[in-house]
């Protein structure tokens, strides 16, 4: 084997990096340009609205990206079809709240909580505060059976508050299950008398008991009443419709690669979202957001060694099924993936990307994000997370690279009624659309790939360093990854 000499192997990684720089300029130049974003986001949100799993808009939202991204110049596009357990559509749940012979009355606003059971119209059910559903709290309730309870949240303010929302329910939802309790009805963590939708089950399963959100004004009102001792008694009827077995489609576009076509980096985010708003900031505007970034890389003249894969995932909001899916049906493509990026967080202000935990992979992307410095998006983080869709590609020990955002706008907004398009800040979409464009790009192009596909062994180890598996027992996920049911299988 005859080496180069060294002065030629700086000229070579010279004359990479000068191509790579010359490369990010074109990407940014055209990502920047006027574009079809709005116009799209719009038909999405304003035209579409809501857009369920099972529903005729969720039909229309697929039909939608496939014509977006044949207008955005895809080499291909396609629907994958999977399916979801249970279908459910909620009817008009309606709330009354009096204390001893109606002395005092006063409706509830709320709402149920997604892929709960209904609850036929019950009449006079005694309430009962749970504090925020504690081991402890419970024991201070004393007997559940055939009651309502109350259970206390957080003002929703920061990452950390939204996680801690989702791990708490599913003890909550045990303990209040164990002790015959008739329906829960969780504080709204808004104040302001929004309302929103979550679910709590894990895949797209019918929940264990019938729950709301109720106001967080009328909830804390109801709470003054029981801590001065004064009981109250609700009128409840949750009239969900729950049915069968219903089909959704993740929608794929592709740039093929000019060199290793067979090699794939995917940029994705989330179709779906819920139905009380137009679901703008979660997730309209990244699904806008990946279309347009295949248009300017397909602008830019640029052609990748890697395939690019521009998914958008449907199925998210009812336990990340969709990408799932995709992950276990192309499971036998994945030590050909090179990276997936994900946008899933609104507008707020991109600071970087979260590695999904992997340190291995930060020093060879963060030479990618040098033309990022501008924008303020270069840090890369080694925090791993459970909640979209790079999750089960992680969990199959492929590269991950989700952005990681400012809250902004986004977290009094998520799920709520008032997440529609007048909240997004389009000049903000816009630079992340260029620094997905320029991420992924260079995650395709690159002479060698950011990482390797990691064993199961090694993913495991990712897990507990980041204490993720932690999250994942809180929210009823790790017995599927311990028996194997979910994740690389080796």
């Amino acid at each position: 084997m005859v080496r180069a000499p060294a002065w030629l192997s700086l000229l070579l990684i010279s004359l990479a990096a000068f191509a790579a720089d010359n490369d990010s300029e074109k990407l940014i130049q055209e990502a920047m340009k006027p574009s079809a974003l709005e116009t799209n986001l719009r038909r999405l949100t304003d035209e579409i609205g809501g857009r369920v799993p099972g529903t005729p808009a969720m039909q229309r939202a697929a039909d939608w990206a496939v014509a977006a991204f044949k207008e955005a110049g895809a080499d291909s596009v396609q629907t994958e079809q999977f399916t979801i357990q249970q279908s459910w559509s909620e009817g008009a749940t309606t709330m009354t709240a009096s204390t001893y012979g109606g002395a005092t009355s006063f409706p509830v606003k709320a709402v149920s909580i997604a892929w709960a059971p209904a609850l036929t119209a019950s009449s006079h059910i005694p309430i009962v505060d749970v504090g925020e559903g504690t081991q402890a709290d419970f024991g201070k309730a004393g007997d559940l059976s055939g009651k309502l309870l109350l259970v206390h949240t957080k003002v929703l303010k920061s990452w950390v508050d939204l996680f801690w929302e989702y791990e708490q329910a599913p003890s909550v939802i045990a303990r209040a299950v164990k002790g015959k309790a008739k329906a829960a009805a969780f504080m709204g963590t808004r104040e302001n008398d929004i309302l929103y939708r979550h679910t709590n089950s894990v895949y797209g399963e019918i929940d264990k008991l019938p729950m709301a959100i109720v106001a967080r004004e009328d909830g804390e009102r109801i709470a003054r009443l029981l801590a001065a001792g004064t009981p109250v008694w609700a009128d409840l009827a949750i009239p969900n419709k729950v049915g069968g077995p219903i089909k959704s489609w993740n929608v794929v576009a592709e740039i093929r690669g000019n060199d290793k076509p067979d090699e794939f980096v995917v940029l994705g985010a989330h179709l779906d979202s819920w139905e009380l708003g137009t679901g703008a900031l979660d997730n309209g505007c990244n699904a806008a957001l990946v279309v347009d970034a295949l248009r300017a890389i397909r602008n830019s003249g640029l052609k990748p060694r890697r395939t690019i894969r521009f998914i958008l995932f449907s199925g998210e909001e009812e336990g990340l099924i969709g990408s799932r899916m995709y992950a276990v049906n192309h499971r036998n493509e994945l030590d050909k993936a090179a990276g997936v990026v994900i946008f899933d967080a609104g507008t707020g202000k991109v600071t970087g990307f979260s590695t999904g935990g992997r340190k291995d992979t930060i020093a060879p992307a963060q030479a990618m994000l040098s033309s990022l410095e501008p924008f303020g998006a270069t840090k890369l983080t080694p925090s791993a997370e459970s909640g979209t869709d790079h999750f089960d590609f992680m969990l199959e020990g492929v590269p991950t690279f989700v952005a990681d955002q400012d809250e902004a706008n986004y977290l009094v907004n998520y799920h709520a009624t008032s997440d529609t398009y007048d909240k997004v800040d389009f000049p903000q979409l816009k630079k992340h659309v260029t620094e997905a464009v320029v991420l992924t790009f260079a995650l395709a192009n690159s002479a060698e790939r950011v990482g390797p596909r990691l064993g199961r062994a090694q993913v495991e180890q990712t897990l507990h360093e980041t204490h993720l598996d932690d999250e994942m027992k809180a929210m009823g996920m790790w017995q599927d990854w311990i028996n194997g049911k979910r994740g690389r299988e080796r």
